[in-house]
């Protein structure tokens, strides 16, 4: 049925991408780590992924990064320089770390390299409004940055949860908040939270792993809250691509998370190529 009331869907059936819709992937990770076994964890490996799909740009932020972040700050550095129109990094914050001072030196002279800032709360096991981090916060805020934020709630958090996310929103109303994994399973907290904060992001990495959470989402949030994330290299794209597009939703709405919503939020940075226009020649050369 959705193949064939969905010209989205059907194309990507029959291709595996769409030339009139790009994505813009939030959520991504890089590198090896020891716990596993990714064999597409390299950045060209990973741009190979990314392109079956017409995956346009990543948002990263390597394993090595967000355990110590002293070790693979400038790793994460050279990968932006390499490829700066398809990996943006996340600044890892780890407040376990040795030298707060001088990783906030790095982060301010780098701040062209990032698109703002990631955290594990419960891994580090600090909550999300931990002092040490205001600094960093305080930046954000005055530059409008992105903050993806890990965040689960089951049981319920005492690192990551809706109570811990509301207390930074209230208090940094200018940061984009990405609540990676959208509050996963508290989705009726996840959806209050996002029509009471307009700076406030539902990714969905981990949503997709079950039915039902993504229709409560459109329903009470609209499509126009939800960004597209997928754990690269953890799971394939296609994983992510092939649920949004077997949900009952417009393709209007599957655009939206796929690039329009994501689109919006990036625009701001000088760095940013306007995805629109891309989409906009893409449906311009198949009418021709």
């Amino acid at each position: 049925m959705i193949f064939n009331s969905s010209p989205l869907a059907a194309e990507f059936w029959q291709r595996g991408y769409s030339d009139d819709c790009p994505i813009i992937d939030f959520h991504g990770h890089m590198n090896e780590i020891g716990c596993g076994y990714l064999p597409r964890c390299r950045p060209e490996n990973m741009l190979k992924s990314m392109d079956a799909h017409n995956v346009k740009m990543l948002l990263f932020c390597s394993h090595t990064a967000l355990m110590a972040p002293a070790l693979a700050t400038e790793m994460d550095k050279k990968v932006v320089e390499m490829y700066p129109d398809r990996f943006r990094a996340y600044y890892a914050l780890n407040a376990n770390t040795t030298d707060i001072k001088r990783e906030f030196k790095h982060f301010q002279d780098n701040i062209h390299i990032y698109a703002g800032i990631k955290m594990l709360p419960d891994y580090f096991k600090r909550p999300i409004n931990d002092p040490t981090y205001e600094r960093f916060y305080d930046l954000c805020n005055d530059q409008k940055l992105l903050f993806l934020c890990h965040t689960w709630d089951n049981p319920p958090s005492i690192y990551n949860g809706p109570t811990q996310a509301e207390e930074f929103l209230k208090k940094y109303p200018a940061v984009t908040f990405i609540a990676g994994h959208s509050f996963h399973p508290n989705w009726k907290q996840a959806c209050r939270l996002c029509n009471t904060y307009p700076n406030l992001y539902l990714e969905l990495t981990a949503v997709l792993d079950e039915r039902g959470p993504l229709e409560q989402l459109l329903a009470s949030c609209g499509s126009q809250k939800l960004l597209f994330g997928t754990d690269l290299p953890w799971f394939n794209s296609l994983h992510g691509i092939g649920t949004i597009l077997s949900t009952n939703m417009s393709d209007d709405d599957r655009k939206n998370i796929f690039f329009r919503n994501g689109n919006r939020i990036l625009s701001k940075y000088l760095w940013f190529k306007d995805l629109t226009i891309h989409a906009s020649k893409a449906r311009l050369s198949s009418i021709c």
